[in-house]
């Protein structure tokens, strides 16, 4: 059977949902569950037995007698995890009752895997070479989890290297990534971290420590492990030692040399310099390409550069943990190295946006961008780009300005890396590269504009991108980096030979989209003049008073004549006469009564002979003295 999947596949599932509790829980059921299907489980109440130890007639008459012993190797290790994810917030730390509880578990559980690989051993157990490695390696997986909570640095080494040796063998002759996610994630780690503690040098890589390391095992693994794969004795794990024989040791950036003291960053370095050579020797050799088929040639080297960059994160992290500060020699090496492979990742990256733009960074109005065909001429090929509707043409405008926006991202986090701010010079190149390339996203918008109609706002999008090119031109104009021809890989490096064509296309667009607004104004202005001229249909000159005349006024047409009957807005006028006769409720005695009152004054002022009322004495008006009249 597959020991380690099956164990592995046990601890997915287990801590998928939930934690190590869960999985110790979940394996004591499955352990009483195996052990009634074995007969051998302890009855309730039953007097407990000893359990003996497994022997090959057992496993070879049931295989059951396997799981039996994986389940209680997994149920000691996943007790000692959920004591050790216990007490992990305590700040403290663990005290030595605790860590001495937890390397028991992990004892009995190595213990387990030691008797399992024992009994398979035997040839009576029926067992394959393949079966027997993958329970070695797996004994040896947790025995030297054990001796890495008791802290014995060498013993660890080598259990982890007699682990990582068989698992390496063992994943090259499956196709299962099983062993490969095992090595990554808990193995390599773990050689990594015990080899520090051994004071043995970052500069050799993990492959070269686990080979000098399992040189000391057992001669009788060495020759089961070589008749798997010799070839993993011979030089160790393909995958991981590529690229580690003449890896550089030093790393130059902006003329400080920087020696690279860890092999991961050694080998990830070593492979972003065969993929550059791959990348100019592709395009060297490969004519004409298509932007897309450009564009995956970067590919390889984009993927080198970012194993490089996460390579140096590591090393930063684990030094770090280790308490170093920043004024650690180290420290200070790796912060450079850091910047340097950041610089190239980011570097290639906008290369590969500038080969997916087009020829000379886009800057011609290439519409027809689609792979050419041999059988085709250039003029036909021209004729096609003429044609292509003003959506399409609009679309491809688009593509291009979300690639500038790419590369302007990029630039700003070159920016933002160490040491870069401090560097006038290259801050000052990044500067006019930014320039450079929003003057190139400009330039389209102002396309795309001219080809909606919009001359006026083409006009200024074109002026505003000369103003950007003629501040990236003086500190572009004096780069070394002239000899720049078709097929070399496009970079963060941007030449003369672009800024003085970029500018000189602007300079020609600029007159071009004055000539076309000069041309549309000329144009609108004869429109706006045409109803002056008169005519039935054209409105009198009193009727278009708030209107400019630029063509001239039509005296003839000053008022409609003869004069029509046309509506126009009043203020309504409303009467108030009869308010004094409304009723209230609440106000109808005294309202009736005096309305009854002033009736009959009315009434007797009008009857003949009636006595006519003397007129009140006014007063007279007085000066403001007394002496007054």
């Amino acid at each position: 059977m597959d020991i380690t999947e099956f164990v592995l596949s046990l601890r997915e599932k287990a801590l998928l949902y939930g934690d190590y509790s869960t999985y110790w829980s979940q394996l004591s059921g499955k352990l009483l569950n195996c052990r009634k299907k074995l007969n051998i489980a302890t009855r309730s109440r039953g007097k407990f037995n000893p359990k003996s130890p497994v022997t090959p007639e057992q496993i070879a008459e049931n295989h059951e007698y396997v799981t039996l012993q994986l389940l209680t190797a997994e149920r000691a290790w996943a007790q000692a995890m959920s004591i050790k994810a216990s007490h992990s917030a305590d700040t403290k730390g663990m005290t030595s009752k605790t860590r001495s509880h937890i390397v028991s578990r992990l004892d009995k559980a190595a213990r387990t895997a030691e008797s399992l690989a024992q009994a398979l051993s035997s040839a009576a157990s029926g067992a394959s070479p393949t079966d027997l490695l993958d329970a070695r390696a797996y004994a040896a997986m947790l025995r030297g989890a054990t001796l890495f909570e008791k802290q014995s640095w060498e013993s660890c080494l080598k259990s982890y290297a007699v682990c990582r040796i068989i698992y390496s063998a063992l994943a090259t002759s499956t196709k299962g990534d099983a062993f490969k996610d095992l090595l990554s994630e808990t193995i390599d780690p773990s050689i990594r971290y015990a080899a520090y503690q051994a004071k043995i040098p970052r500069t050799l890589p993990i492959v070269t420590i686990a080979r000098k390391a399992f040189d000391h095992a057992d001669p009788e693994l060495v020759d089961q492990v070589k008749q798997l794969n010799p070839n993993v004795l011979a030089h160790g794990d393909p995958d991981a030692n590529k690229g580690a024989e003449g890896a550089p040791t030093t790393l130059t950036w902006r003329g400080r040399e920087v020696k690279i003291e860890d092999a991961a960053i050694a080998i990830a370095w070593a492979a972003v310099g065969t993929a550059r050579g791959q990348l100019f020797e592709k395009l060297a050799s490969a004519g004409n390409l298509h932007p897309k088929d450009m564009a995956g040639a970067y590919d390889e080297i984009l993927v080198a550069s970012q194993d490089a960059v996460d390579a140096t994160k590591q090393a930063i992290d684990e030094l770090r943990a280790e308490g170093a500060t920043q004024s650690d020699p180290r420290m200070q090496g790796l912060q450079i190295t850091r910047t340097a492979v950041n610089y190239e990742m980011i570097s290639w990256r906008i290369g590969r946006n500038r080969a997916l733009v087009g020829e000379n960074d886009g800057v011609k109005t290439d519409f027809g961008a689609t792979l050419r065909r041999k059988k085709r001429t250039n003029e036909s090929e021209g004729d096609r780009s003429k044609g292509e509707a003003p959506g399409r043409q609009i679309a491809r405008l688009k593509e291009k300005v979300v690639l500038y926006d790419g590369i302007l991202q990029s630039l700003e986090s070159v920016k933002e890396l160490p040491g870069v701010a401090n560097d006038q010079d290259l801050f000052g190149r990044l500067e006019a590269t930014s320039h450079y390339f929003t003057a190139l996203k400009s330039l389209a918008i102002a396309r795309s504009h001219a080809i909606a109609g919009n001359a006026v706002n083409s006009l200024a999008l074109i002026k505003h991108a000369l103003d950007q090119c003629k501040a990236a031109s003086f500190p572009l104009s004096n780069s070394s980096d002239n000899d720049q021809d078709e097929f070399t890989p496009r970079n963060i490096q941007v030449t003369k030979r672009n800024v003085t064509l970029l500018h000189d296309t602007l300079a020609g667009e600029l007159q071009r989209g004055r000539a076309l607004v000069e041309i549309f104004s000329l144009t609108d202005n004869k429109h706006l003049a045409q109803p002056l001229t008169g005519g039935p249909a054209s409105k009198p000159l009193s009727s278009r008073l708030f209107d400019y005349a630029a063509g001239g006024v039509d005296l003839e047409n000053i008022v409609t004549y003869p004069p029509r009957l046309e509506p126009f807005p009043v203020k309504p006028l409303f009467l108030d006469v009869a308010w004094n006769y409304i009723e209230y409720p609440g106000k109808n005695g005294q309202q009736h009564s005096a309305g009854a009152a002033t009736v009959q004054q009315q009434q007797d002022k009008t009857k003949p002979g009636a006595p006519v009322p003397e007129p009140e004495a006014k007063p007279q008006k007085r000066s403001w003295f007394p002496f007054g009249r």
